[in-house]
């Protein structure tokens, strides 16, 4: 009789826990739940429920991986400059906050070497702070004050801000920063907007939604000097999240037009277009925040009718997940 180890060279692996990472293909035996299971390739990216936030705000920010990630500053109701840490399962508040406490930031980075900037304490500002891991050390500021702004960045000394509110008139300004100082780019944004999400690094970057004031789809991407006009969104809105790179990004949430106007809306970038993907998130909500990548995103936090706590885990198309083997 054929076996599966004559065809494979092989037997099944018995474990008392699913592996991780996946392969796919990956077939083993789970002798805890007694199954069979196999890692197989989805079709359609998923949004799964994570660990609740332990304090609930909107207009937030973000930055790190979905199993390191960091959320500071928002409104809960009230500026704050709370802070909290995900290990892929719950959040931990940070024992300090923010120095400035503030919303509609932007941030970059990863858990433990993140840049806050901008955003709106009494009126917008330029603040920028560091955080380590552990504690936040003011930096120096933006050249331009502002808020509802976007960023993205490797860490907290290679970021890149550019767009916003500049105490009441939309701006363009970009700005990149290098661990020491801000320098201006003499090139602005094409679409002059604020309340829209950013992704990807210093030198290659991408901004997508917002308000111009009127809802917009637009996205742009940066190659460390100029923004140029590529494919928009499907779906047009504001107070969206996004997380990965330049050529593989993720959009979602936010404020769109009609009734409700919280949006579960999802949708993947292949760095020329954009496709929305059949999924969205579990909570509609704007203000959210996002980190990671395409394959693994993370949005937590935002407006959903209440200031929410919720946190969803994205896994992207075409990664392994895991199915149990039934003979149904």
């Amino acid at each position: 009789m054929t076996t599966y180890k004559g065809i494979n060279g092989f037997a099944v692996q018995s474990v008392a826990s699913d592996p991780s990472p996946l392969d796919e293909g990956q077939v083993w035996y789970n002798n805890a739940t007694y199954a069979f299971k196999l890692a197989s390739v989805t079709t359609a990216g998923t949004w799964a429920s994570g660990g609740n936030m332990n304090t609930a705000k909107n207009e937030t920010a973000g930055s790190g991986t979905q199993t390191a990630a960091l959320s500071f500053s928002g409104f809960s109701p009230g500026n704050t400059g709370a802070t909290e840490l995900y290990n892929g399962t719950s959040w931990t508040s940070n024992p300090t906050n923010m120095n400035t406490a503030r919303r509609e930031a932007a941030g970059s980075g990863t858990q433990t070497s993140t840049l806050a900037y901008g955003g709106y304490d009494s009126n917008s500002t330029a603040a920028s702070e560091s955080f380590n891991g552990s504690t936040w050390t003011n930096t120096p500021s933006m050249n331009t004050a502002r808020h509802g702004l976007a960023g993205c960045g490797a860490s907290n000394t290679s970021a890149l801000g550019f767009g916003g509110i500049a105490t009441t008139s939309l701006t363009g300004a970009t700005e990149s920063y290098n661990g020491s100082s801000w320098t201006s780019s003499p090139n602005s944004l094409n679409t002059t907007r604020s309340s829209f999400a950013g992704a990807g690094t210093q030198t290659a970057a991408l901004a997508f939604g917002g308000q111009t004031p009127t809802l917009t789809a637009a996205t742009e991407s940066w190659n460390g000097s100029t923004w140029t006009s590529v494919n928009s969104l499907n779906t047009a809105r504001k107070a969206l999240a996004g997380a990965g790179i330049q050529t593989t990004a993720l959009a979602f949430g936010g404020f769109a037009s009609g009734s409700p106007s919280r949006t579960s809306a999802t949708e993947l970038w292949n760095g020329t277009s954009w496709t929305t993907n059949p999924n969205g998130l579990g909570t509609a909500r704007y203000g959210l925040a996002g980190a990671g990548t395409q394959a693994a995103g993370l949005g937590f936090g935002g407006y959903s009718g209440v200031f929410s706590t919720a946190t969803e885990e994205f896994t992207g198309p075409g990664s392994p997940v895991t199915k149990t083997i039934t003979t149904s």
